[in-house]
C-alpha cells in the first residue's frame, strides 16, 4: 500500500485561499498544485496535493470544517506507486504507520454504499443460500465455503458497527434492515424452491435429515461457533477499515451465516423442527457475535488514531 494519497479539489474562489494554506503549511502534504479558476462545473480553482496516508482522515476533517463539501468537490485516489524523497520524508514525518492508517470519511462512504438494497447484493445472498442448501444435501463442504464466499452480508455487518460507533443511527438502521430484510427474502424464496424441491420428488426428507459428518456443523451451533464470530467480526472490520481486501476472503469462510440460512430453508420445507431451531440459532449467534466484535474494533480504532493524532508526527522521523 502507498504511503500517500492523492486529493483533488474544486474550490470556491472564496475559499481558494483558505484551503491552498491548508494544504501549503500542513507538514503531511507536498505536491501542492493550484490551477486557479480553471474549474467550470462549479466554477472555481482547481487545487490537488498529495497527503501522507496517516494524516489523510484529518486532513479531510480540516477541509470538511471550511465547507467545502457542501461547495466544491472531493475526490479521493490512492497513487499506486510514489517513488519520490518527498513522499518518503512525509511517511517519517506523519505519525501512525501508512499500513495502519484509516481513513474514516472513506469508510462512512463504504458505509453508506452499503447500506443501500441493491438487486445485486439479494442476487448474490439468494445465490449463496442455494449454494448452501445444496451443500447441505450433498454434504459437501466444498459448496458450504463456496457459498460462504459468494455471500454478500458481511458489508452490511461492518455498516452496522460504523453506524453505530460513529453516531450514523440511520445508516446502522438501514444496514440492520438490509441485512435482516436480505437474509428473511433468500431464505424464504430458497424455502419456495425447496418445497417445490421436494413436490416433485427431487430433494427428499432424508437427504437433509441424514447424518451429514461434513456439513452438520451448520446447524449445530455451540460455544466455538461464538467465539469464531467474534474473532471473524473484528477481523473483518479491521480489513474493512484498512482496505485490506485480500483478509475478507478469509472472514467469509469463517462465519457460517450463509450455510445456516441454506439450511434453515431447507428445515421450513421439510418442517424438521431441530434444523429449523439449530440453523436460525446458528445464525443468530454468528451475526450477534460479528456485530459485538466489530463495534468494539472500529472504536477501539478511533481512539487508536485519536491517540495518534495528538501525539503528532515524531521527533526526528521514525
Amino acid at each position: 500500500m502507498t504511503g500517500l494519497v492523492h486529493l483533488r479539489l474544486v474550490v470556491p474562489e472564496d475559499l481558494a485561499d483558505q484551503v491552498r494554506g491548508l494544504l501549503v503549511d500542513h507538514e503531511c502534504a507536498t505536491n501542492v498544485v493550484v490551477l486557479t479558476g480553471a474549474a467550470r462545473k462549479p466554477a472555481g480553482d482547481v487545487i490537488e496535493a498529495d497527503v501522507a496516508r496517516e494524516a489523510a482522515s484529518s486532513v479531510l476533517d480540516d477541509l470538511a470544517a471550511t465547507g467545502l463539501p457542501d461547495r466544491g468537490g472531493i475526490v479521493v485516489s490512492e497513487p499506486t506507486d510514489t517513488p519520490f524523497a518527498a513522499a518518503r520524508e512525509l511517511d517519517r514525518a506523519a505519525p501512525g504507520d501508512p499500513d495502519d492508517a484509516v481513513i474514516w470519511s472513506a469508510v462512512l462512504d463504504d458505509a453508506e454504499a452499503a447500506s443501500r438494497p441493491t438487486i445485486t447484493y439479494l442476487a448474490f445472498l439468494v445465490l449463496a443460500t442455494v449454494l448452501a442448501s445444496i451443500a447441505v444435501i450433498t454434504d459437501s463442504s466444498v459448496l458450504v465455503v463456496g457459498a460462504m464466499v459468494v455471500g454478500p452480508e458481511f458489508v452490511s455487518v461492518a455498516a452496522v458497527c460504523v453506524g453505530l460507533v460513529m453516531g450514523r443511527w440511520s445508516l446502522a438502521a438501514r444496514s440492520l434492515l438490509l441485512l435482516v430484510a436480505g437474509f428473511a427474502a433468500a431464505i424464504a424464496l430458497v424455502t419456495v424452491l425447496a418445497l417445490l424441491a421436494v413436490a416433485t420428488g427431487f430433494v427428499s426428507d432424508a437427504m437433509v435429515t441424514r447424518p451429514r459428518p461434513l456439513t452438520g456443523f451448520i446447524w449445530h451451533p455451540d460455544r466455538w461457533s461464538f467465539v469464531v464470530a467474534l474473532v471473524a467480526g473484528a477481523a473483518g472490520v479491521l480489513a474493512v477499515a484498512t482496505r485490506k481486501s485480500s483478509t475478507m476472503v478469509g472472514v467469509f469462510i469463517s462465519v457460517t451465516t450463509v450455510p445456516a440460512a441454506g439450511n434453515l430453508a431447507l428445515g421450513l420445507a421439510i418442517g424438521d423442527r431441530s434444523e429449523i431451531v439449530g440453523s436460525a440459532t446458528q445464525l443468530g449467534v454468528n451475526i450477534v457475535g460479528m456485530v459485538l466484535a466489530g463495534i468494539v474494533t472500529v472504536a477501539a480504532l478511533k481512539l487508536a488514531w485519536a491517540r495518534v493524532a495528538r501525539l503528532g508526527p515524531p521527533v526526528g522521523g521514525r
